[in-house]
Formats: C-alpha cells, structure tokens, sequence
C-alpha cells in the first residue's frame, strides 16, 4: 500500500483533488462540498453528468456530480428551517487521506462541525466521504459520527447524477416490487414495472432498493448501495428544467439522478455512535 496518487487541480477557480488508479481510472472531486463532479473508468468516458452552466463558488449549490446531502433531505429531516439539501454541499471540506495499492486508488476527505454550522445546527458531527477508483468501479462511502454526548436525527443522500444519451430511451431495471412515494403526484404505491422508463418530471423516492441496472444503448451501468434504506429517482423534466437557471433547457434529456438515500425514517445517532452507506456503480463490460 502506498499514498495514492492525488493531483491537486483548480476548477473554476476552486480546489480540487484528481485521484486516479494505476489501471487509469479517475475521479476529480472538489473539495467544495466533497462534490465528486467527474468520474471516468479504465478506457471508459465520462458517467456523471456536470452541468455546463453551474457556477462553482463559495456558498453556492454545483449542479451534478455527487452532491452530499446532510442533515437534511429536501424537507424531510431534522429541522426544516435548514438550508434545502443540508449544510455540507456548499462548504469547504479537507483531505484527510489517501492511499493506492495495485488494483485501487481513494481519497477521504473529511468535514467536522463549525461555528457556522452550529449556528444553524446546534450539534456536534464528523462527516467523511471516501471515493474509490478501481477500472470500470466507483464506490462511494459516507461515514457519519456523532462525538457529542446527545443524539441527533438526520436524513442524507448521494445525489448521484449519471451522465445518459438520451433520458427518455434509458431503461432503469431493480425498482420492481419496491414501495415509493410519488412526490409530483403526492401518491404511494408499489412499483410494478420491471423495467422503468422516463418520459417528463420524475420525482419518486423507492424503500427496499438494493440492486439497480441502467441501460443506455449499449452502455450498461450497475448500481448498488448499501447501508442506504432509500432510492431517490429524479429527472426535472423539460418544464421545470427550463425555470434552472443553472442548466441548459435541454439538458434534462441528458442526466438522471439515481441517489443513494436516508429520506422516509431519519437517522438517529447517540453519543458516539456512527454510521455508513456506500453506493456503488460500476460500468459493465462484454
């Protein structure tokens, strides 16, 4: 095992770190929100999807990549006057550390509790998120600790957008038989599709994924997760697209977001206590 080997890069003016294994295999995240915003597998092409338009600056949301959502899910969490998504996606994280052996290269980077979180958020935390590279495979830990002497409840996420060609050709197969709940329509039901396709607005939060397929033409994309009780499925859809201003109209077309997620049942940690999810993707090959 060695240190792995990190380039320290600039994106629109902010810091970022390139980790790449000896295979090839790389991802660029920013320490901006530990926002991965570029992962591209051994001889592979680009599988997120980065907005053309997004600003990236201090205080300011990036649109796309892997944003991290902590302590809270849209509404739904601890307190709702937080700000939407959580307090880390807009914040400076640190590089804890890195590491590479033959197969693999990471990074951790880490985020522990502030005065300006504190004041929004009256709680002590350690945040890490860990980004693993190896060929075709990227996994992606968030590890939560509690280090106060009180628990606390969150909700959280991996936002993950996936780069796709066309969103309304793409086939999503593993939600078959999960409960969801139908944010746009305000409904609950059990999804009955095996193979789920995309047509406008999608906005569903699925309970029981564990084993997801993307297929994009011949592109075959598996995602799993785990420590992760929830899936959120999005895709804005040409409308509210349009009313983004940090997102080409037609770009709705060209992403997906398949996240990782804490939403229905927050999370309560006690004093000391700690928690993980990973998700993994990994870009099947013939």
């Amino acid at each position: 095992m060695s240190e792995a080997k990190l380039d320290m890069i600039e994106v629109q003016g902010q810091a970022a770190v390139r980790v790449q294994s000896p295979d090839g295999a790389q991802a660029t995240v920013l320490l901006h929100g530990a926002q991965v915003i570029s992962w591209i597998p051994a001889r592979g092409e680009e599988q997120l999807y980065l907005s053309p338009q997004t600003v990236i600056a201090p205080g300011q949301a990036v649109r796309g990549g892997v944003p991290v959502v902590f302590p809270q899910f849209n509404q739904r969490g601890p307190d709702t006057s937080l700000p939407r998504h959580g307090l880390l996606r807009t914040r400076a994280w640190t590089v804890e550390s890195s590491r590479q052996e033959k197969d693999h290269a990471q990074v951790t980077l880490v985020f522990d509790d502030n005065a300006e979180t504190r004041a929004l958020w009256p709680h002590s935390f350690t945040v890490e998120l860990t980004v693993s590279v190896s060929n075709t495979r990227l996994d992606l830990e968030l590890y939560v600790q509690n280090p106060s002497d009180s628990a606390w409840d969150f909700t959280a996420a991996l936002h993950t957008y996936l780069a796709v060609s066309d969103v309304t050709q793409v086939r999503l197969l593993g939600l078959e038989g999960c409960p969801f709940e139908d944010t746009v329509l305000d409904e609950r039901h059990i999804e009955d599709h095996p193979e789920k396709r995309f047509y406008g607005e999608f906005d569903r939060i699925y309970s029981g994924v564990k084993d997801l397929l993307l297929r994009d033409g011949p592109r075959r994309l598996n995602i799993t997760q785990a420590g992760w009780p929830d899936a959120v499925i999005w895709n804005p859809g040409p409308h509210k697209c349009a009313a983004l201003a940090d997102m080409p109209d037609a770009d709705w077309q060209c992403m997906l977001c398949v996240e990782a997620a804490a939403v229905f049942e927050p999370i309560t940690l006690g004093p000391e206590e700690e928690w993980s999810g990973r998700q993994s993707l990994v870009l099947l090959t013939d």
